[in-house]
């Protein structure tokens, strides 16, 4: 083996034990005590301008981008299963990774069978491997949670009118949860089973907003709290909420008609290449089969998707936009 093919291998084997480090590494003692410690300082404090403090302080927090870190989650395993929770479907912890393992060993012997490098299919594999689960299950968490923002308006209406009638809060939420179909429902179900066992309706709310990591449920949460602690008319509060949640999903919807173009030209440029790549390969295999035994092409391929990464990436900073 050349210096080269060592070089190639040496960089493969950091970046695996980087992914690996990252994947099950945790947060640090000292911050986790801290964030602790001031958990317990918000859950047992008296004060009005404290619980609402700490309320916003979730509700801030769930927007902002953690690398590992998911709210209510204290490791990068715990946050992986709140993602499974999050996605709506019964998957378990141990079907993710036997199904990421799977995906990895097929690809890996796939690739060996078909260029004979073990390195390269070794690295391919477990990328495959761990790239598309990780994004199929994105696509099932974005769907629930555009489920649920759609329909979560309609819900607060629904309380609203239970309010009007002259319902407590507590039996509003079991109608909620009984006439609102989808992840609402679903939600505000759970809800209502934590409350009946002896949980406060704020810490039922909380929980279930630490768990969802939606901006929409956060501000719900919010308004509750802030309307028991200073009083006033909760129905007008949240009928007000309502109206503002629909000028919110009118505005998303807006940016996303304005940025379709923009980001289906990033798809089609980002794609191009892959595309015409395989079908040169599929016509004439021996004419791009040497990026598969060449080490100069090896390491020339390998900066070429490096670059289109970086350009993908800021292609997505370009077009995205938070509400």
């Amino acid at each position: 083996m050349n210096p080269l093919q060592l070089l190639v291998v040496a960089v493969g084997l950091m970046s695996v034990m980087a992914l690996l480090w990252l994947a099950f590494a945790g947060p640090s003692v000292g911050k986790e005590s801290a964030r602790r410690l001031s958990a317990v300082r918000y859950r047992h404090s008296d004060s009005a301008t404290t619980r609402v403090e700490a309320q916003m302080r979730r509700a801030i927090a769930s927007r902002k981008p953690k690398m590992h870190r998911v709210a209510g989650s204290n490791s990068r395993i715990d946050a992986l299963a709140l993602r499974l929770s999050r996605s709506g479907k019964s998957w378990t912890l141990q079907q993710y990774l036997y199904g990421s393992l799977g995906i990895a060993a097929v690809i890996a012997v796939i690739l060996f069978l078909k260029t004979g490098a073990p390195m390269l299919a070794l690295g391919i594999g477990l990328a495959v491997g761990a790239g598309v689960p990780h994004m199929v299950l994105n696509f099932f968490i974005k769907r629930r949670t555009t489920a649920f923002t759609v329909k979560f308006p309609d819900g607060i209406e629904l309380l609203v009118r239970g309010l009007r009638s002259g319902l407590p809060v507590s039996e509003t939420l079991g109608v909620v949860a009984q006439e609102v179909p989808g992840p609402v429902g679903e939600e505000f179900k759970l809800v209502t089973e934590r409350m009946k066992i002896g949980k406060t309706m704020e810490d039922a709310l909380q929980e279930t907003a630490d768990r969802l990591g939606i901006p929409e449920f956060n501000f719900f949460c919010i308004t509750l709290a802030i309307q028991r602690e200073t009083g006033g008319n909760l129905a007008e509060t949240l009928a007000n909420l309502a109206d503002v949640l629909r000028k919110r999903a009118q505005m998303k919807l807006k940016i996303r008609a304005m940025s379709s173009e923009s980001k289906a030209s990033a798809y089609i440029v980002g794609s191009l290449p892959f595309i015409v790549f395989v079908l040169i390969y599929w016509v004439n295999p021996g004419y791009v089969g040497q990026f598969f035994v060449d080490e100069r092409l090896m390491v020339a391929g390998m900066g070429g998707m490096v670059w289109m990464s970086i350009g993908g990436f800021m292609m997505a900073k370009m077009v995205s936009f938070e509400i």
